[in-house]
């Protein structure tokens, strides 16, 4: 099995060479990134195609535009993020000034899923480059074009001592975690993460879990129910559902139920068309596998709509099952697919009672127009992020950090959050030597009385 040991050492002595912490240094990488990915954007295009059957539409809008514009958010700010920060010193520290030092923790591993293959390991690379990090990608073999390009494009532009992509199955992952490193971030499954986080436990190695699990959204009878349907339509087949903030099931308000389910078939038809299996751009399931776990739910309860598969292109179409509780095993684990099971309630109590009788999900979603409705879930429930009366919006933002909380993940990242992940807050006092403060000192008179006075 191929080591990593002398790549990983290499990175190290770069780091310490100090060239990655130079602000200059990392602004040049940065647009180095960004021009290599503008220069090779077709190359990308027609991965992402290969890989998955993303149409350009979706290739561009959900990975490659997202990405340049967290590299132009970065470049416009981390400068000043970079820059040490001064606090404010109490009156016992009289004479002194306090400053918090963002630097960059050294070595980074990022492990990449193959859902969004290409934006889910270039957005973290961008936090880690933005900090003064050297890094080593490893991206999904489960979107080998994807990984050959990217591969090919950072090799490029990066020395293998800066940045380097390690390309590979599960093999190459446990290699590589056998090394040790300064910071780890792995986005993918929880089952795997669990992995990783017992991997970074035995060196103690600070890390970011970005994971998933079963997203809600409820749709209040209070909600604009068209525009609802729309959306969700939109959020939960993106990507044929493969997507870990998808809405993973629907909690519906009985008196809405059939007038909702009424639009929602007809946003699927307007975004997909009647025969979605025969619509060129719908994308594919990732795998054999994968196809073969999805379609097992298409048992369970009744189907609305859908439930047609195409095994020879790893094609199923937008589905929506009724009839569903929680004992079904659609509801056991996140679905990761274009299959919407729905739940049914009458009080709000229910929904909250539900969700919290299952892990944390990574994103909730809630459709009403009630203010009161609005806080009452978000104080009730606990979730990574989400969206009131819209679906998945909130990941483009760069100003919205992202990540999970309890199962779904620890830790987060976008825009400052990128940054802020990859750098440790060193704590400083400058101290002054213009006079001392005698009170600290156990041999002063009256020294006990004085210090309780300070601190009280």
């Amino acid at each position: 099995m191929e080591t990593y040991h002398l790549l990983a050492e290499k990175q190290k002595a770069f780091f310490r060479s100090g060239k990655t912490k130079d602000i200059n240094f990392r602004a040049a990488a940065l647009e180095k990134l960004r021009e290599a990915i503008r220069t090779n954007e077709k190359q990308f295009t027609d991965a992402l195609k290969a890989d998955l059957n993303k149409s350009e539409f979706e290739a561009y809008s959900t990975e490659i535009g997202v990405v340049l514009e967290e590299i132009r958010f970065m470049v416009k700010n981390f400068r000043k993020w970079a820059k040490p920060q001064k606090v404010k010193t109490p009156l016992t520290h009289f004479g002194s000034t306090g400053y918090i030092y963002p630097e960059p923790y050294g070595t980074a591993l990022i492990i990449a899923p193959w859902n969004y293959p290409f934006q889910l390991a270039v957005a973290p690379l961008i936090g880690a480059i933005a900090a003064g990090n050297c890094a080593i990608l490893k991206p999904s073999e489960l979107t080998p074009k994807t990984s050959e390009i990217l591969a090919k494009v950072i090799s490029a532009i990066f020395p293998e001592e800066y940045i380097s992509v390690a390309e590979g199955g599960i093999e190459t992952s446990q290699a590589l975690l056998d090394e040790k490193f300064d910071y780890i971030f792995f986005t993918g499954s929880v089952p795997v993460g669990k992995v990783i986080m017992e991997a970074a436990s035995k060196n103690l190695t600070p890390i970011t879990l970005e994971l998933g699990g079963k997203s809600p959204c409820i749709v209040h009878e209070d909600a604009n129910i068209k525009l609802a349907a729309k959306r969700i339509v939109w959020g939960k087949f993106m990507n044929a559902g493969q997507t870990c903030v998808a809405p993973d099931y629907l909690y519906l308000h009985r008196n809405i139920r059939d007038t909702f389910l009424h639009h929602f078939v007809e946003a699927t038809k307007e975004l997909y068309g009647e025969h979605p299996l025969n619509n060129p751009n719908f994308t594919r399931i990732v795998s054999k596998k994968h196809f073969d776990r999805l379609q097992s739910f298409l048992n369970d309860g009744e189907t609305l709509l859908g439930g047609g598969i195409n095994e020879e292109t790893l094609t199923i179409e937008p589905t929506v099952l009724t009839n569903i509780t929680w004992q079904h095993p659609v509801m056991q684990d996140e679905i990761f697919g274009p299959i919407l099971p729905v739940l049914e309630y009458k009080e709000l109590s229910e929904v909250i009672e539900g969700i919290h009788k299952h892990p944390n999900p990574l994103a909730l979603y809630l459709f009403s127009q009630s203010e009161a409705v609005q806080q009452k879930v978000l104080n009730s429930i606990s979730f990574g992020g989400g969206c009131i009366n819209d679906t998945v919006y909130h990941l483009a933002s760069p100003y919205l950090p992202f990540g999970g909380v309890g199962s779904s993940g620890t830790g987060a990242y976008h825009g400052k959050g990128s940054f802020d992940t990859f750098s440790h807050q060193k704590s400083v006092l400058k101290q002054t030597t213009r006079f001392d403060i005698p009170v600290r000192y156990p041999n002063v008179k009256n020294g006990l009385k004085m210090i309780k006075y300070f601190l009280k």
